[in-house]
């Protein structure tokens, strides 16, 4: 007591338990936890214990003399000087003391869910001289007027860029084969493992052709990239999409070419004025390589985070859970994410959905990364930690190691459902491994970085983690948090642990999705049942070994940012 060594853990982290005690710390238990000498209240608990926390407490029952729980009654009317817990909600702040040491910050959600990071990137402009297009995937909120309508403009110049993409691969396409002397098909290569294949043309002799759709994509196309080379920073600029044109037979033709096949007329000079254009759209925007041609747009609960309540695919497509059915929170009538290609459905789902939690407005919308790097063909996401120890100076720690999740089908935009589309483990562990997928992925569907590494010196690019990947993780993080840091609840003594969630485009560069407080520390595989115990405990090192010992050793965290 004396020592200030009370701490208190909410939810299943016995690494953290076991850590501290062998640092000679003695534990006040929750109510729910060991046996309960007397009644007593916990500092603050409104939260019950989950069915998983429930299991991990009972697999890490290290007290069978009762000692623990014995020294735990002891210290039952102290506040802990530790706390370790799911959510900030179980600490009462009133009860702290300025040296008290809780691993949460107030109102991170400015950037820890995806309505909040949203809005806050719209702002870092104004803050950092930054560009969010540069590393998070465009993105509005649906409920907002003037965000809805930012989008559907969007979504019209992105079909208009995709048709004319399109247009360009069938003329190619039709020159290949003409080119092609008969018998000279190549088998599959190692490379064609990470490029994600369009829909091939099924256009036959009586297929419409649509001879008007590329002039007016043309004409769209030149009048968007008139209006970027004028556009001011806060994009006051109208764009070109609310002409006098038939948007909704523009869409329905457009659709017919990317998703059913239909074919294109394209002249020799409409040929090269859509090289020549998309050759300079493609300078003024930057997102532009990872955009693909079929234009997919992922709808996301803007409270969400941490991969949680994630579901639903558009189009039609099931298929059989195993283990007893997919749970209530993955059924595709409740709350989740939803892959769309089409505008008309997109604003469908966000009207219809009646949750209180996710009605219009907290539905966000997203551009789908569609030219992004798999492995073995499979999508795939990477989790990266860091620490924030201070945010006045903004203090910013990096971790050293990090893993990869893997879906449990073959990646393919022409069918979306969520085993194909959504990494996370919380989805994943509801499905077999397919029958086609590669049998090099893993069959725990988890790499570490050094195996990642690897495969990148596999592919010929031995460079890009530690020129390009790394890097842009790191400023991706750093832009988040400068963007939020003036709406963060400020607190001395606190830290937190965050778990950023990234895909990889096929140049290389990092696309950052989201970023979660309290990230998972249960293990689901060899990999995370190291990493995640290392993380924790250099996580320890960092927040109390080094406050008395700033030369100890803090693992792989690094520092990379302080004011």
């Amino acid at each position: 007591v004396q020592e200030k060594k009370i701490f208190m853990v909410q939810g299943p982290y016995p690494t953290i338990r076991r850590l501290l005690r062998a640092r000679g710390w003695v534990e006040r238990k929750l109510p729910n936890m060991g046996r309960q000498l007397e009644q007593h209240q916990p500092l603050h608990s409104p939260w019950l214990p989950t069915e998983d926390e429930k299991e991990e407490e009972e697999q890490c029952n290290e007290d069978p003399n009762g000692i623990h729980d014995l020294m735990s009654y002891l210290v039952r009317d102290r506040v802990p000087n530790f706390i370790w817990a799911n959510h900030l909600s179980a600490v009462d702040p009133q009860l702290l003391e300025q040296d008290h040491v809780v691993n949460h910050y107030a109102r991170v959600g400015a950037f820890t869910t995806k309505e909040g990071l949203c809005l806050s990137l719209q702002n870092l402009p104004w803050i950092e001289q930054a560009d969010p297009n540069t590393f998070f995937p465009r993105c509005y909120r649906l409920g907002t007027t003037d965000e809805r309508e930012a989008f559907i403009d969007d979504f019209r110049l992105t079909a208009a860029r995709s048709l004319l993409k399109l247009a360009l691969e069938e003329v190619g396409d039709r020159l290949m084969r003409a080119e092609q002397p008969p018998g000279s098909d190549k088998g599959p290569g190692w490379h064609s493992s990470h490029v994600s294949h369009p829909m091939p043309s099924t256009a036959g002799p009586g297929s419409p052709l649509y001879p008007r759709l590329v002039e007016e994509a043309l004409e769209i196309c030149e009048q968007h990239l008139g209006v970027l080379r004028h556009q001011d920073i806060d994009r006051s600029t109208p764009f070109p999409c609310r002409t006098c044109i038939d948007w909704n037979r523009f869409l329905q033709d457009y659709y017919c070419v990317a998703h059913e096949g239909a074919g294109l007329v394209l002249s020799g000079a409409q040929r090269e004025r859509c090289q020549d254009l998309l050759r300079r759209l493609a300078e003024q925007l930057p997102q532009f390589s990872m955009e693909g041609k079929l234009n997919v747009w992922i709808l996301k609960p803007g409270a969400e985070s941490q991969g949680r309540g994630k579901a639903g695919e558009s189009g039609g497509h099931t298929q059989a859970p195993y283990r007893g059915g997919v749970p209530p929170s993955l059924c595709p009538c409740s709350p989740g994410i939803i892959c769309a290609t089409q505008l008309e459905e997109v604003l469908r789902l966000a009207r219809g959905c009646t949750a209180p939690s996710v009605q219009e407005g907290k539905w966000v919308v997203q551009k789908y990364l569609e030219q992004l790097l798999t492995i073995f063909g499979t999508k795939f996401d990477i989790r990266q930690w860091f620490v924030v120890t201070d945010w006045k100076p903004l203090t910013v720690w990096f971790y050293g190691d990090c893993y990869l999740r893997f879906c449990s089908r073959p990646f393919s935009l022409h069918c979306l459902e969520r085993a194909r589309h959504l990494c996370n483990v919380s989805v994943q562990k509801w499905y077999k491994t397919s029958p086609d997928q590669d049998p090099r992925v893993p069959p725990d569907r988890v790499w570490s970085s050094k195996q990642f590494q690897a495969y990148l010196a596999w592919l010929g690019q031995a460079g890009a983690w530690h020129q390009v990947i790394v890097p842009g993780m790191k400023a991706a993080i750093l832009n988040a948090l400068r963007s939020a840091q003036d709406q963060v609840g400020f607190r001395k003594s606190s830290f937190e642990l965050y778990g950023a969630d990234f895909l990889i485009g096929e140049d290389c560069q990092p696309w950052l999705l989201e970023i979660n407080s309290c990230p998972t520390m249960s293990p689901s595989s060899a990999v995370t049942r190291r990493l995640c115990a290392n993380v924790q405990r250099d996580t320890l090192r960092l927040v109390l070994d080094r406050k008395d010992n700033p030369t100890c050793s803090i693992g792989a965290f690094e520092l990379i940012y302080k004011e």
